[in-house]
């Protein structure tokens, strides 16, 4: 098995902008293993190069750290694995607070009392970075009054103080914190704190008046106020007052330089109270000033239903209901009715109340309705499709057998449907079928004709048979319903000629593949090779040894099966699909007067082999016709 070593410490510590190379070496393997390397969560980056074992990072920058993995691969025993932690040096967001006695709840600088100073900056690697303290330019040594922590234990990891005790007048100076890597190229960081009674004072957080409830139009810009007076002036975090809720940037808090927290193309869900408050950095580290803003964000009315088609026969009355769902502001200002365009009425309604319309339908006022509604900041619409005419009829696709063939090379085809929302409309007197034939070099009309029926009723089956097709051609069937007044919409679907075939049959649902059209079964043409249909008395005596059965399940020298030979020309991935006749397996039972019951299907089978390979059953979906 393989076995590795690093020519880097598990950890590399490097300034940016340098070259890195980490190279993995195979100490011991058999075969040669295959060594590559890795990034945990993240590919490489885009200036690595990989040779020989060894991964050539070039000009690093911070967002080059991470864990890089090398493995080696010989297919014996485990892998091998090695990492290697780079992080590359960075610094910023320097940061300082001024914390008064905390043992005297103070929050202001008072002679005679502790005040301590802290810095903070982040860094890769944060333990590395080296803090130094001046008093007004000048190295600060430790002493009975200054103590400098290093890492200070009351406050955030990586963290460096200064305490001055029992603070007096000469402590009043300009204290600096710098933060830098020793012996690195990356720049140092450096803030200044002046310490006197005068220049700290406690923040002072205020909304300004008429501020404190904001409203802004959906897609608008909102801008949210807290202003911050203090010395020195501390930034404003902002965040939603509901701590459930993040912010429109994903982040729990945002901060601000001067308390000013703008939000662009604002939309409902950002609805709310939103709170601000003083950090405690860059300022006093007190307990935070608080204050709230709440948000109101108007939109347009929601309406239900965004469009309805609406069916009813001629001569009754029809209600069109526009449900106003929510909206802000709430109050209605007004709804208008329109009929294919044309004003219909002005309303102003009361916001109790549901905008409809109600009126007897005719062949006049068949029609697009419109109902607009605003609120004074919007207006939403509800559109109502009124019709008398009938829905449109849907195929049946699990007509058993339908084709039968007729004299002179033609067959015939059972056609069968159901009629949908029959009630809806008028009452339905027949059908107009129009037959095209579906072959390109033949496209012509062979006959267009109105099929009476009587009235349907739902779910209830219809049927009519076309004749004098032509063997093989495919036809485009269309079919539309009529009514005293109208015709429907019209639907199309394609029948192509098949064979006819006997199984199953209503008294025998078993197919022993005995019928040389096996049951309506089909040959797959997207496969490689096929099925064949034999029996003890016609397989190939030249066929492998040891493959296949020697009869069917009957064990009769004449019973029937569909064969494959997974033996040479066959290769490893090579398919072959027998395809069923079409089932609808989608409804307990089929409409009333088709007789069907639910399908389910089994099979016996016989396989033999290590390298036979795998028999799948696969239900293929087929999208159902409207």
């Amino acid at each position: 098995p393989p076995a590795l070593r690093l020519s880097v410490n598990e950890t590399l510590v490097v300034d940016p902008g340098k070259d890195v190379t980490l190279s993995c070496e195979v100490t011991a393997g058999f075969p040669k293993p295959t060594v590559t390397w890795s990034r945990y969560l993240n590919p490489l980056p885009r200036n690595s190069l990989v040779r020989d074992g060894t991964l050539t990072l070039r000009l690093v920058t911070p967002a080059d750290s991470g864990f890089y993995n090398c493995t080696a691969v010989n297919n014996v025993g485990n892998p091998a694995k090695r990492n290697v932690n780079l992080l590359v040096r960075s610094m910023g967001n320097l940061t300082f607070q001024i914390t008064p006695d905390s043992n005297k709840d103070s929050e202001s600088i008072q002679m005679g009392r502790d005040l301590k100073l802290s810095c903070h900056v982040d860094a890769q690697p944060q333990d590395k970075v080296n803090y130094t303290w001046y008093q007004n330019a000048v190295l600060i040594y430790n002493s009975d009054s200054l103590i400098v922590l290093r890492s200070d234990p009351d406050m955030a990891p990586g963290t460096s103080s200064l305490e001055i005790v029992d603070m007096k007048f000469r402590d009043q100076a300009t204290y600096s914190c710098v933060a830098n890597f020793p012996g690195s190229t990356v720049p140092e960081l450096r803030v200044d704190i002046n310490i006197t009674q005068s220049s700290v004072t406690p923040p002072i957080l205020t909304v300004p008046a008429g501020g404190q409830v904001l409203s802004v139009r959906e897609g608008g810009t909102a801008d949210l106020v807290c202003l911050v007076d203090g010395k020195p002036r501390p930034p404003v975090l902002w965040s939603r007052a509901d701590k459930d809720l993040a912010m429109p940037t994903g982040e729990w808090a945002v901060e601000t330089r001067d308390g000013r927290l703008r939000l662009i193309n604002v939309t409902r869900d950002l609805m709310g109270a939103y709170r601000c408050q003083t950090a405690p950095y860059n300022g006093l580290n007190i307990k935070p000033r608080q204050a709230q803003v709440q948000l109101n964000v108007q939109y347009a009315p929601v309406l239900d239903p965004v469009f309805q088609d609406v069916r009813s026969p001629n001569y009754q009355f029809v209600t069109l209901r526009c449900v106003v769902q929510k909206s802000n502001p709430p109050r209605m200002a007004s709804v208008h009715w329109t009929q294919n365009g044309k004003p219909l009425t002005s309303l102003t309604p009361d916001p109790q109340e549901i905008p409809q319309l109600k009126f007897k339908l005719d062949h006049s006022n068949n029609g697009t309705y419109e109902c607009r509604v605003s609120n004074g900041v919007g207006t939403s619409i509800c559109t109502f499709n009124v019709s008398s005419r009938p829905y449109n009829a849907e195929f049946y696709f699990d007509t058993p057998n339908p084709i039968r063939i007729l004299k002179g090379n033609n067959y015939s085809y059972n056609l069968q449907w159901t009629q949908r929302e029959p009630a809806a409309s008028d009452r339905i007197i027949g059908y107009w079928v129009n037959v095209r034939s579906n072959e390109k070099m033949n496209q012509m009309n062979l006959f267009s004709k109105q099929i009476d029926k009587k009235e349907p009723v739902k779910g209830g089956l219809m049927s009519y048979t076309l004749t004098d097709l032509k063997i093989p051609l495919s036809y485009e069937i269309r079919l539309a319903p009529i009514t005293t007044y109208s015709t429907g919409d019209y639907v199309s679907r394609t029948i192509k000629y098949s064979e006819p075939y006997n199984y199953p049959r209503p008294s025998d649902h078993v197919c022993g593949f005995e019928d040389e059209h096996i049951c309506g079964f089909s040959q797959d043409r997207g496969d490689n090779f096929d099925w064949t249909r034999q029996n003890h008395l016609t397989q190939n005596p030249k066929r492998s040894s040891n493959t296949g059965p020697e009869m069917d399940r009957s064990g009769t020298k004449e019973g029937c099966y569909m064969y494959i030979e997974a033996s040479r020309p066959r290769v490893l991935g090579d398919t072959a699909r027998l395809m069923s006749p079409l089932y609808n397996v989608t409804a307990a039972r089929g409409p009333k007067g088709s007789g069907r019951l639910p399908y389910c299907v089994s099979f016996f089978y016989h396989m033999k082999g290590k390298h036979i390979g795998t028999l799948s059953g696969v239900v293929r979906g087929v999208p159902s016709a409207k």
